[in-house]
């Protein structure tokens, strides 16, 4: 199938909202953690269930069908193309300790966004990606190399489709072959085929209401009213707390103009930003906050499950067949 004859774009995955929306956001995410009711059932479709040489092996795979793709693409428009090699790979390993349920880790990090562990300690140096098609990129025009580029990127965003953060809805229609190619892959992918588009709505709309599920509401009230006894009242739910680190911390940098080292600024807003931590940790286990916010989890996926059994049967099949 030619890219300029797919129909429309399906809709944004929504597997990431339904694998975090509701988590510890404070989680290390390598940590090896029971999956809840409906991530366990989500998990065919993003490898949660393989081993780590599976999943592995899975990615290598998706890179060679997308430049397979890409260069089918390429020479449909004209252009040679090399399928690029693949460099990268997931790690599972990790030498950051998080336990953000620890109070000596608390103590030392916070939230872990301005200090956190391995900080200080440098990073090993990339390996250098030599582009195969570099060569033959170079052989041509200036003219041709713009015309390549568009047909392999698509053409450059316009501003007015630009947020103010720089981020803008990418479209696979106008991203070139890049773009063609992954939307082939992704029409495999239950997470975003048309079939399950119903499931994937009702899974995003299932997160959406559930925080505002009544004993939720409860469980964040309670928290809130201990963290007003600790000196920081204004917070309505658990994870208020870590996000207004996170928004003053990203005034910070939209407001610097240079680099300081050891900005005594950024040191202080990560004194309070322990000062906070310890607080709503405190209040985290005075309420027994995270297990009692997994128990009401767990029996609101438990509803959505027996709701949604058939959808959900079948998308776990497709997620396994199409492996």
């Amino acid at each position: 199938m030619n890219r300029h004859t797919v129909g429309a774009a399906v809709g944004a995955a929504v597997l990431l909202v339904a694998l975090t929306g509701c988590g510890d956001p404070e989680a290390d995410p390598g940590a090896d953690e029971e999956l809840s009711p409906l991530n366990a059932y989500l998990a065919a479709a993003w490898g949660g269930d393989l081993s780590e040489e599976e999943q592995q092996e899975r990615f290598e795979k998706e890179h060679v069908q997308r430049e397979e793709l890409v260069a089918q693409c390429m020479t449909e428009d004209g252009f040679e193309y090399i399928p690029a090699p693949n460099t990268g790979s997931i790690s599972f390993e990790s030498d950051m300790v998080w336990e953000p349920d620890s109070r000596e880790w608390v103590a030392q990090y916070g939230y872990g966004m301005i200090t956190y562990p391995g900080q200080d300690q440098p990073a090993e140096p990339d390996e250098e990606y030599v582009d195969p098609n570099q060569d033959y990129v170079m052989s041509l025009s200036e003219s041709e190399q713009a015309a390549y580029y568009e047909a392999l990127y698509g053409p450059g965003v316009p501003e007015e489709e630009m947020a103010e953060d720089g981020s803008y809805e990418w479209d696979w229609t106008t991203a070139g072959c890049h773009g063609w190619a992954q939307h082939e892959i992704d029409g495999e992918n239950p997470t975003t085929s048309d079939e399950h588009q119903p499931l994937m709505d009702a899974i995003n709309e299932f997160y959406t209401d559930m925080q505002n599920d009544p004993a939720l509401a409860d469980l964040n009230a309670e928290w809130a009213a201990c963290m007003d006894e600790g000196g920081y009242p204004g917070f309505t739910a658990q994870t208020d707390a870590q996000t207004s680190i996170s928004d003053e911390l990203n005034a910070y940098y939209e407001g610097q103009t240079e680099w300081i080292e050891d900005d005594p600024k950024l040191a202080e807003l990560g004194e309070r930003e322990i000062e906070l931590a310890l607080v709503d940790l405190d209040c985290r286990e005075k309420t027994d906050f995270r297990d009692n916010q997994a128990e009401i989890n767990a029996t609101l996926e438990e509803e959505f499950i027996a709701d949604h059994q058939a959808e959900l049967d079948a998308f776990k099949a497709a997620a396994e067949q199409g492996r």
